[in-house]
Formats: C-alpha cells, structure tokens, sequence
C-alpha cells in the first residue's frame, strides 16, 4: 500500500501543498517548510506533533488528506476554536478504531528511520529480535519449561526472554550454583563422617544391638562369680567357724564355773560372819544350780542357733559350692567394641541423610542443566521455522547479528540499509519511508538510501537543507 495523493492546508509553516505518488527530495533553507511537510503526515498517521502550534500562525484550522492506492482516506483537520477532526475511510467506508488501524499500517521508525542508527545497542537489537515472526504464548513457555521462570520480561521477543530464561544472571543459572554450591559442603561434611567412622563401616549392623542385655549377661555372670565364691569361702571355713563357736562355748562355760566358784567362795566367807544369813543364803546357793542350768541352756541355744544359721548360709549357696567362677574379660570387651560401634549410629544415619539431600539437589542441578540447555538450543530451533524479515540475519545468545556481526560491528552503509529493513516491518502496511535532513549523510550514504528504498519497493519522502530560499521539489 503507498500513498497516491497528498493535500496539505495550513498546517505547520504550509500554506498548500499537493504531492502524487512519486518519490521526491524536498530541498531549500530553512523556514522553507521541508519539515512541516514530514511533520504534517507524520501527524495525518499518528495524531500526534513535536511542535507547540499546528495550525499555520493566523488561521483557526489546518487540514491534510492522505489517499493511497488500495482505496483508504485519511482525513485530519486540527481547529483553533474546536475540536479536532478526523476521518479514515477504506473504499469510502469508516474504519473501526480509527487511531488503532493507523498503528497497525505504520511503524515509528517508518517516520524516521535514521533515529535506529543512534539508538543504543541495546534498543536496537530489541526492535530486530521483535521483527522475527514467531507465535508463541505463556502456555509455550510452560510446554517448554513446565513453568513460567521467574524474574524474565516477557514483555518482549521470545529470543530475548529464552536468552534472559539462560542468562548466567538468570533465576535458573543462580539456582543452579546455589543447589550446586550446597551439594559440595554436603558432600564435603559426608567425607568428613567417612573418614570418622571406622573402615567398612555398617551402620545397619549395630543400630539394632542392645546393648542393654549384653549388660544385663554380663551382671548375671558377676552376681553368680560373687556367690560361687561366696559359697566356696563359707565351705570352706566351716569348720574354723565352728571351732570359734566352740571356743566360745567353753570360754562362757569357763567364765561361768569361776563366776560361780567365786560367788560360792564368797557365801562360805559370808557364812562364817553372816551366820544369820546362813538359812537364805543356803537357800540363794541351792538355787544357783538352777541358775547355773538355766544359763548353760541359754549358752547351748546361742551356739546350736549360731550353728543353724550358719549352715543355712552355707545350704543357700550349696549349687553354687561345686561351680567355676565364669571369665567376663571377653563379654566385657565385646560390649565396649558394641559400645564404640554404636556410637557411629546417628553420624552414620546423618551421613545417609546428606547423600539422600546430595541425590536430590543433584537431580535439581540436572533438571536446570535441562532447563538451561533448552533454552539455549530452542532459538536455533526458532530460526529454522520462524519468518526472517532480514536477510543475513542471526541470533546467537541472545543477540542479533548480521552477517555474523553486531549492529555496532557493521559498517556506516550496512547500518544505513539496516535502518530501512528495520523501518519497514509490514508487507501490507503503508510502504513509505519519512527521511528528513539527509543533508547529514553523505552523497554516497543519501544515494545508497535512496536506491535501497527503490530496490525494496518503498515509497520515500525526504528533506534536505539547502542554500535554496524557496522549497524546491525534485522527483527522484
């Protein structure tokens, strides 16, 4: 689509102006009115002006008419007592959302595509990577990736945002290192367990060894040795006990006849001056037999008692009498060896822990590898399928190249030609080209413009300020 007719009426510094279909170079001085006629369809297409006043100085309404040669009008008028007025027709009928339709038949860059060449690299490489034609959605991104990563822009071309999703500053890059950094202090502290725990060590094999009854046959073992011993001195020393019980036996009976002796000694004294006395003292003496008796009796009952309960001592410990006493040396250092095992357990169960969490962050690590991979292979794969709108054209991390070079790399008239591929990013919007002030590239630079925009089919209008005090036309 081209422009086949163009009225301009009092806007900007124009008085009239009327331009067919060809394509021409406007030259003069300035105030001539080369860039009001840039600035006045710039207007007609986007409604929108750099400059304060529209309206020529002295009048109350500027207008311009845009007709193109598949059947669409534009109609824009700009009033000083009222309100604007606009009217885009197709074939003699209105178009729905007028403003919307003119942003699809035109890009900003068309109005001035030398603004590309001054662009930072950055914004430059944005607008080549959103002229690749590729259909995707969220819902790609979550096919592909069984997510939506996070902290990506995916406001912009789906080369940028895979680049972004791989990016060594990107969510899954970082969490990679961070998983991988995690993994190595785990593995570091299971080598360190390792070295602790003795050669071949299994925990499975004494976390269920109680140690408690192997005590408990120890004590069982130590009580039995005590009585067995027990046993053996009581028998023996039976008969020295017996002899001590004898012994004290006859020193009782000893100590009780020279009691007794000296009692009746000293009645027989007493007699002799205690005749008086003599018939209750007989009776006393008659009765000491008695006594005499009596106490003998409480003498043989100590000894016989003593006796009995000696020997019951010695009946209780009677199966034990003919026993050996059992050695525990061995039993005591297979606890202390059990003991010492065991005290690996809960490093060991520690040690299984970290190299299930060491399992697991490694099965993370190779998932984002996955990940990562994917969204470095998936441009290739892009490329293959999607529409090219340059020729030469690449992509590699992220970045567009040209012929295998940067926008920044490339010479002076490759970048020139690249403005105007970049300009021109739909086949069936309005094929026109605004280029005002090509005095500013050289005569080469402004001819390899113009016969690039002839090659490309593409309508073009430029200014270029000359020593001319009048507005000069040339059809190129």
């Amino acid at each position: 689509m081209k422009i086949s007719k163009i009225k301009i009426k009092n806007l900007f510094g124009i008085k009239e102006y009327e331009a067919d279909s060809s394509d021409r170079e406007l030259t003069g001085a300035n105030g001539t009115g080369k860039t009001s006629v840039i600035d006045a369809i710039r207007y007609a297409l986007t409604n929108k002006s750099s400059r304060e006043y529209i309206v020529r100085n002295g009048e109350t309404e500027g207008e311009i008419i845009i007709e193109t040669d598949s059947g669409l009008m534009i109609n824009r008028k700009s009033r000083t007592n009222q309100s604007d007025y606009k009217s885009v027709k197709k074939n003699g009928l209105s178009v729905p959302s007028p403003e919307s339709f003119l942003k699809e038949i035109i890009t900003p860059l068309q109005l001035s595509p030398v603004e590309f060449m001054a662009m930072e690299p950055k914004q430059q490489n944005a607008i080549i990577l959103d002229m690749i034609d590729y259909p995707w959605t969220l819902d790609t991104i979550k096919e592909w990736f069984g997510e939506l990563p996070a902290d990506v822009n995916y406001d912009q071309n789906i080369l940028a945002v895979l680049n972004d999703i791989q990016a060594e500053d990107g969510v899954y890059f970082q969490t990679r290192q961070d998983i991988n950094r995690t993994a190595r202090a785990k593995k570091a502290v299971i080598e360190e367990i390792k070295a602790a725990l003795p050669v071949g060590y299994d925990g499975k094999q004494w976390e269920d060894v109680s140690l408690s009854n192997l005590y408990s046959d120890i004590e069982k073992i130590r009580i039995e040795n005590e009585q067995i011993e027990t046993a053996k001195r009581l028998k023996d020393g039976r008969d020295g006990k017996i002899r001590k019980f004898e012994a004290d036996r006859e020193i009782a009976m000893a100590a009780l006849d020279r009691e007794i002796t000296s009692k009746s000694n000293a009645i027989d004294t007493d007699l002799a001056t205690l005749r008086e006395r003599i018939v209750s003292l007989e009776k006393e003496k008659a009765g000491l037999d008695g006594i005499k008796k009596d106490k003998i009796s409480v003498i043989n009952s100590k000894y016989e008692k003593d006796v009995a309960q000696f020997d019951k001592e010695v009946a209780s410990y009677s199966e034990y009498a003919d026993k050996e006493t059992q050695p525990i040396d061995g039993l005591q250092k297979q606890a202390a060896e059990v003991e010492k095992m065991k005290s690996h357990v809960n490093e060991w169960r520690r040690m299984l822990l970290l190299e299930k969490d060491v399992e697991n962050l490694s099965e993370q690590s190779n998932l984002l590898t996955k990940k990562i991979e994917k969204a470095r292979t998936l441009p290739g794969e892009i490329l293959e399928t999607a529409t090219i709108p340059i020729d030469g054209l690449t992509v590699k991390n992220g970045i567009p190249l040209i012929n295998g070079l940067p926008v920044s790399n490339l010479s002076e008239g490759e970048r020139l030609d690249l403005c105007i591929d970049v300009a021109i990013q739909n086949p069936s919007g309005l094929q026109i080209i605004l280029i005002d002030g090509v005095e500013k590239l050289s005569t080469n630079m402004r001819e390899r413009l113009y016969k690039k925009c002839k090659e490309k089919g593409l309508q073009f209008i430029s200014t270029r300020t000359t020593d001319e005090n009048e507005l000069t036309v040339y059809e190129l």
